[in-house]
């Protein structure tokens, strides 16, 4: 079932959020209708800033308030969060430890036709290598409220992807989530599927392929890509022995790197990521974007194939 797009769904848990903690202070670069924080802006005005486009502004303006001991959230779009801003998120959030939420739309292909300027690829490897820095990706609207609730109780700063298109739902609302811990979605003892945000429904949709030709594949949402559930990555390589990772993103440096690199620490398996192949992507419908990239459920099974030859 097709629900919200995340960011969309980030939108209405905001205005839950302004209830819950009085603290909070929103903070806009311009787009408030395509973040969905106009919904917060309405009911809380006082605790509302729109800098306009002036990322750096707004970063500063955030660490600013977060260093007063008020909970601070940002709002703009990845690829100007991520590069735009990069040096006063480093220097002025990430280095303090500032309690920052970094809540950033059009994530991945996932803006489709708006094109590269707006397709957030980079995003996670940029920030990945940014000490302090907490790095989630919900799959759907459910994940989205608990995970948001969950990076405004953090202590550091969060950085929170989010999906300009709907997304199937994926979870009920009786799901338990905490930052830093995998959900094992679908159990399996051949390989295991890792797959992060809007690529969830396509990994499973991979591994009920696979099991209709005999293969059990293990499928994990690893929403938070850091840190990452090592426990869960090990596990997984110790259990069935091969991993493919799932994400909408530059292979570089985001959760198919995170993964190799745990694996090849702890417990070394052959590892296959999907995503984008170090390139940009043109503009286009979003599932035809995931096809003409590597990303689509048939290439998951073929790498899925791979890995499993590459077994000892």
């Amino acid at each position: 079932m097709l629900g919200l797009s995340t960011r969309e769904a980030f939108g209405q848990a905001l205005v839950e959020m302004g209830a819950k903690y009085p603290d909070l202070v929103v903070l806009q670069a311009d787009g408030t209708k395509s973040t969905q924080t106009i919904h917060f802006a309405e009911r809380y005005p006082s605790r509302f800033v729109n800098v306009g486009i002036a990322e750096q502004n707004l970063m500063g303006a955030a660490a600013g308030i977060a260093s007063t001991g008020m909970r601070a959230l940002v709002s703009t779009y990845g690829v100007f969060a991520s590069m735009r801003a990069c040096e006063q998120v480093r220097t002025f959030i990430a280095y303090p430890c500032l309690n920052v939420t970094i809540a950033s739309s059009h994530a991945g292909v996932t803006p489709g036709s708006d094109g590269p300027t707006h397709q957030a690829t980079e995003d996670i490897g940029i920030f990945r290598t940014i000490p302090a820095m907490t790095i989630v990706m919900p799959a759907d609207e459910v994940a989205t409220k608990a995970l948001l609730d969950q990076a405004l109780a953090w202590e550091g700063p969060v950085y929170v992807r989010l999906t300009r298109g709907p997304v199937p739902v994926m979870y009920s609302q009786e799901q338990k989530f905490a930052l830093g811990k995998a959900i094992q979605r679908r159990d399996g003892t051949d390989l295991t599927i890792i797959a992060l945000g809007d690529m969830l429904c396509w990994a499973e949709e991979a591994a009920r392929r696979l099991e209709r030709e005999g293969i059990q594949a293990r499928v994990l949402d690893m929403h938070t890509v850091k840190p990452i559930d090592k426990a869960a990555v090990l596990r997984a390589a110790e259990e069935t022995g091969a991993i493919v990772t799932v994400e909408d993103h530059n292979i570089i440096n985001g959760l198919g790197g995170a993964v190799a690199e745990t694996v090849s620490d702890g417990c070394p398996v052959p590892v296959k990521r999907i995503g984008l192949a170090d390139t940009f992507a043109e503009s286009g419908a979003y599932e035809k974007l995931l096809t003409k990239y590597g990303m689509s459920p048939e290439h998951i099974v073929r790498a899925a194939y791979e890995v499993l030859k590459m077994k000892k």
